[in-house]
């Protein structure tokens, strides 16, 4: 009964030691940060708005899903989603539309760039979003960094969409690539109007108020920044597409909560 009672002992011992290590997975698998209660989805606050998350599909300067986009969702602090709203009311007046492709950004996806941005080889989506920029310097030139305002939730990517808004199509992996500052007939065709370059075109010619770019294209522009500079955005001179709402609701705080809809406190 002695040898018995230890064996016992033993093998219990031994499952507790076993369900204790696994433990710590099943916990960390839930354990994913959730947003303050004033972040909400852009859909609720205005549905009218167009939402092509580039981020959450293949079509981006990476060419995967970026970690952290967990749904195709525009989250953003509830005072800059009534803000958009508000210019989206004005806008739809003038017969266009908002269409954001990108908006609150983990830090996990920040983090994901940088990997890809140290990856010197790969270059998979070069003749499309940086054609004429090297590699090596992706850092230095400031197209890519270890922080990110989109992480604070106050900032996004936008641009604007004539009424009544055509589909854009998907993007199929490995199809040919065309410059991002190729005239507008030639560029992956995008429902956009043209502002002269694509979205997330890593080149100067993607500088809002860049001398080169004239004409429609140069109104196009305009008339975003215009209208949301009007409502308390503002632009990032290097990129067009680039608005942040302000005063932040969290200046100096990089959330890495996922894209996710389940992140929200208020999710409707």
């Amino acid at each position: 009964m002695t040898r018995l009672s230890t064996v016992a002992r033993a093998l219990l011992t031994a499952v507790a030691v076993s369900l204790a290590a696994t433990a710590p997975t099943t916990a960390r698998a839930g354990t994913d940060p959730k947003a303050p209660e004033d972040f909400v989805a852009l859909r609720s606050v205005d549905p009218t708005i167009i939402q092509e998350m580039r981020y959450v599909t293949p079509h981006n300067f990476v060419g995967k899903r970026i970690d952290g986009y967990e749904q195709p969702l525009c989250i953003l602090t509830r005072p800059a989603a009534e803000a958009l709203h508000e210019a989206q009311t004005k806008l739809l007046r003038q017969g266009y539309t908002l269409k954001v492709y990108d908006c609150y950004r983990p830090q996990r996806a920040v983090d994901h760039f940088v990997r890809w941005a140290e990856d010197l080889h790969d270059e998979a989506m070069k003749g499309e979003f940086y054609p004429n920029v090297d590699k090596t310097r992706l850092f230095a030139d400031g197209y890519i960094a270890a922080k990110s305002g989109h992480s604070r939730g106050s900032t996004l990517d936008v641009t604007l969409v004539r009424l009544p808004a055509k589909p854009t199509r998907p993007y199929h992996p490995g199809e040919p690539l065309e410059p991002c500052f190729a005239p507008k007939s030639e560029r992956f065709p995008d429902n956009s109007i043209d502002m002269g370059t694509g979205f997330d075109c890593f080149d100067t010619l993607s500088h809002t108020l860049d001398r080169r770019i004239q004409g429609r294209q140069r109104a196009n522009r305009l008339l975003l920044k215009g209208t949301l500079e009007g409502l308390g955005f503002v632009n990032l001179a290097e990129e067009w597409w680039h608005y942040t709402f302000k005063p932040e609701a969290y200046p100096d705080t990089y959330f890495d909560f996922p894209v996710s809809r389940k992140s929200l406190t208020n999710a409707h």
